[in-house]
Order: C-alpha cells, then sequence, then structure tokens
C-alpha cells in the first residue's frame, strides 16, 4: 500500500492495520461518493488540524479487476481508509484505520549526507575553508533547533511538510520531532472521532431510506483477533 511515498512489503494486507470496522446492509443502496462528501462535510465543522482528504482506489482483485473508490483521511503516519460500496445484493461501509511508522534507510542518509555537502561546498566557494565551516556548523544547529521545535513555535505547516517529504521525513521524525502526551492525546482523539462519525452517518443514510443498521463487526486493535460481531444499539439504560 503506497503511503507517505513508500510502498508497504505486503501490499493492502493487515500488517499495518489498528482497527477495522464494518457494517453489512440488506436491501439498501446510496451513492458511495454522495456518502464520502457527507462524511467530509461533517469532519470540516470539527476542524481537525493537519487532516489531508483525498480519494483513492483500490482493486477488488487482481491487477485487472474492477477499482473501488475509497475515501483516505491521513493525519501524521495515521491514515484511516473509509469505504462505502455494493458487494452482491448487500451494501456495506468500513472504516479502517493504519498505522505506517517510520523506517530510516540507508538512502535517506545519503541524500541528507548529499544535500548538507553540497551546501557546504557552496559556503566554501563563497567564504572560504575557515569561515564556511563556522557558517555550517552555526546552520546546522539553528536548523537542528527549528526541528526539534517546530511545534511549539506554531510552525504546523513546516511540520506537515517534512513529516510527508520522501527521505528527510523518517529522519525529521525519530531524530528531531518531539514526543509529548498532546500529540499522543490528539492521536487517540482523531482514532477516536472520525470511526465515530462514519458510523453516525451511515446508520443516518440507512434510516432515511428505512433500513436500520444493527449487524457490525470490528476487528481488535491488538493480537488480530477474529472479527467479532458488535450487539445492535439499544436504548439507553434504566437505573
Amino acid at each position: 500500500m503506497d503511503i507517505f511515498g513508500f510502498k508497504s512489503k505486503k501490499g493492502e494486507h493487515d500488517d499495518n492495520i489498528l482497527q477495522h470496522w464494518i457494517s453489512p446492509v440488506d436491501g439498501f443502496n446510496h451513492p458511495p461518493l454522495e456518502f464520502y462528501e457527507a462524511v467530509k462535510r461533517e469532519l470540516a465543522t470539527k476542524k481537525i488540524p493537519q487532516l489531508d482528504m483525498s480519494y483513492v482506489e483500490f482493486a477488488e482483485g487482481g491487477m485487472f479487476s474492477e477499482k473501488r473508490v475509497y475515501l483516505r483521511l491521513m493525519r501524521e503516519r495515521l491514515t484511516i481508509d473509509i469505504c462505502a460500496a455494493p458487494f452482491g445484493n448487500l451494501y456495506f461501509f468500513s472504516c479502517r484505520t493504519l498505522f505506517v511508522p517510520p523506517v530510516i534507510e540507508l538512502w535517506h542518509l545519503l541524500l541528507v549526507g548529499g544535500l548538507f555537502f553540497g551546501f557546504y561546498l557552496i559556503l566554501v566557494n563563497y567564504l572560504g575553508v575557515t569561515f564556511a565551516g563556522i557558517a555550517f556548523v552555526t546552520f546546522l544547529a539553528a536548523i537542528t533547533q527549528v526541528l526539534r521545535n517546530a511545534m511549539s513555535m506554531g510552525l504546523y505547516q513546516l511540520d506537515t511538510f517534512l513529516v510527508k517529504l520522501a527521505g528527510i521525513g523518517p529522519i525529521y521524525e525519530l531524530w528531531f520531532r518531539k514526543e509529548t502526551y498532546y500529540r499522543h492525546d490528539t492521536r487517540m482523539l482523531y482514532l477516536s472521532i472520525v470511526p465515530q462519525v462514519v458510523q453516525k452517518l451511515a446508520e443516518e443514510v440507512t434510516a432515511a431510506k428505512g433500513v436500520k443498521l444493527t449487524q457490525q463487526f470490528q476487528r481488535a486493535p491488538i493480537l488480530g483477533e477474529l472479527y467479532k460481531a458488535l450487539p445492535p444499539k439499544t436504548g439507553p439504560e434504566q437505573p
């Protein structure tokens, strides 16, 4: 699976899946793009920072099989793929959450090293060896401080750009980007809000056509346990 410019070696499989919610519906049909646009509008009201939304296509089977359009939501390295599609006489909604961890490879280091070496040669050409060395060390110290404090300095667009930058993104995340309680908390909120929105809208569009969304399945986020049916929703418990 191609995320952040890199392809998972195992493809569209469960190796990176954190959680997966799916609900089949009988006797129902709905334009997928119309559902996706409703999800986008609802999430826009939440104003989730650093959230990118786009459409992607996945083949149903092999290379020449029909493709299905998914709505992809990306925030940092957490990707949520949403699907609404017919399946035989059924229709289903699904919401799949994936995490692609940053991995530093040799070519990343060679790329960054080459960029810095090229910059140093430019400085030498204009300043000479001695002053170029001083300027280069000063530049490294300054850029290190900026990278380590990009979020606290309010440079959110720079942070988002660096995370997605091929080759440099993994180095920035693993060596410079600080982990905080706030970042962990906001990730958990993101992983909670989006599936809730998808499920709520799925229930609304089916209810509008007189169909009740009852049977739902979800995969446990740990240890890859088998899918288990969730009990249908009931009214609030009586005291």
